[in-house]
């Protein structure tokens, strides 16, 4: 385990060198602070209080979309990039076996998606305390609702990053696996709209990733049937991610 957490953490510093490791934070910080602009400049009524705009600020139609793009085009390169610039020779000479090569690399992705969306989550607080004051309403939502709202997210994006992972190994190519990942976030919205009326259609991934449809609709099932088709999807990806990265000839 000590190894591991040294895989990862190797992992965890290579991003942190990127020159656009930091971008990613600006980027959602700069978003962030337009939209609490937007919001106080343009608002008709009353102001949403912190906990509101920071509940409401992840949705998956917003800024929570933005979020899932800055952390694919992070992550993308992982995997892919290692192959182009002919690393991945030297990570696999070591004596570590494949899978847990992959699997740092995989956890160091998922700890960066985590990272990205509590920094914004601490933005939206930050920017609508000082925007529209720091005391609550009557009314107000409540911190639990802001940690899900945060969880959903995580769960959101990491779907995503990891479809992405898996196209980074079968690609090999960092620009094709952003493309494959940027054009799955941006059509899951008309995919739904075309094939919401059809049966089979719940058990398609794209209709399960927001999470946020499904709570307080127990006569849907609630969350557990969506959380489990999103939970064998990430199975499904990872399991070919590392049977391919596993059996790969790596010249």
């Amino acid at each position: 385990m000590l190894n591991f957490n040294k895989l990862v953490l190797n992992e965890w510093l290579k991003m942190s060198k990127k020159r656009s490791f930091f971008i990613a934070y600006a980027v959602m910080l700069i978003t962030v602070a337009g939209f609490t602009y937007l919001i106080k400049e343009l608002a008709q009524e009353g102001l949403p209080s912190m906990l509101e705009f920071a509940a409401s600020i992840m949705s998956t139609n917003g800024v929570g979309q933005i979020v899932t793009i800055v952390a694919i085009i992070f992550t993308a390169g992982i995997v892919a990039k290692e192959h182009q610039l002919g690393t991945v020779k030297f990570l696999l000479i070591r004596a570590h076996r494949r899978s847990t090569i992959l699997a740092s690399k995989y956890v160091a992705a998922i700890l960066f998606v985590c990272s990205l969306v509590i920094f914004t989550i601490a933005a939206a607080l930050a920017a609508s305390g000082i925007a529209f004051g720091f005391e609550g309403s009557a009314g107000d939502v409540t911190w639990l609702e802001v940690a899900k709202s945060m969880l959903f997210q995580t769960v959101y994006t990491t779907i995503y990053v990891t479809l992405t992972f898996m196209f980074g190994i079968l690609t090999r190519s960092s620009g094709a696996t952003i493309g494959i990942g940027m054009t799955a976030v941006l059509l899951e919205g008309l995919l739904k709209m075309l094939l919401s009326s059809y049966d089979f259609s719940k058990y398609l991934l794209f209709m399960n990733t927001d999470l946020t449809l499904f709570t307080g609709s127990e006569s849907a099932g609630g969350i557990t049937f969506p959380s489990l088709v999103c939970a064998a999807y990430v199975a499904l990806f990872l399991a070919v991610s590392f049977v391919t990265f596993k059996k790969r000839d790596i010249a």
